[in-house]
């Protein structure tokens, strides 16, 4: 295995979740304030689970996102 290839490989993956991730949470609890679902300051619990084929891989993580 190449460290150096599986690293690059591995950092661009978690960057790309990372920022889509960003991305829908910011759009989907804009919307839920903007239509009066959520106040905004409340705290969110999240959830997010990776899996990787090949290897069985299956981790989830949790914890809240705090509105204010």
């Amino acid at each position: 295995m190449n460290e150096d290839a599986f690293n690059a490989s591995l950092r661009k993956f978690l960057k790309k979740v990372g920022i889509t991730s960003q991305r829908e949470i910011e759009k989907v609890v804009r919307d839920a304030i903007s239509s009066g679902r959520l106040k905004g300051h409340e705290k969110l619990p999240a959830k997010m689970v990776l899996t990787v084929g090949g290897v069985s891989l299956s981790h989830e993580v949790t914890g809240d996102i705090e509105l204010g």
